[in-house]
């Protein structure tokens, strides 16, 4: 656990432990819950996809390809519920593999044409 005041910048680090030198680290998605077991029923996206869904979702420079830093603004679920849960979705991919999820970006869906 850890503990931060509403609207408190939280920072967060994600670190790929390996020997290989060529990988790549890349966040894709980070989801809160007010419970730890169940991220699909109540939730809020703070990144889906590698687009930013919060407002206060913000990247950091990393010195290393193998890490990535972020953070976004602490918050808390309806019903005072004091505890979120978040749970994030990283790829790893080679280094220099430009057609790889890793340097695609933000992927955002676009919608279907409805007309006839």
């Amino acid at each position: 656990p850890y503990c931060v005041d509403i609207n408190q910048n939280l920072f967060l680090e994600a670190y790929l432990h390996s020997s290989d030198s060529n990988l790549v680290l890349f966040l894709d998605t980070c989801v809160a819950s007010p419970t730890p077991h169940n991220f699909t029923a109540v939730t809020y996206d703070i990144i889906r996809n590698g687009c930013a869904q919060d407002q206060t979702y913000a990247t950091y420079y990393s010195p290393y390809k193998h890490m990535v830093r972020f953070k976004f603004n602490a918050f808390q679920f309806i019903h005072n519920n004091p505890l979120v849960y978040v749970q994030c979705e990283l790829v790893v991919c080679r280094a220099y593999d430009y057609s790889s999820r890793c340097y695609q970006g933000c992927i955002s869906r676009s919608k279907r044409d409805t007309s006839s």
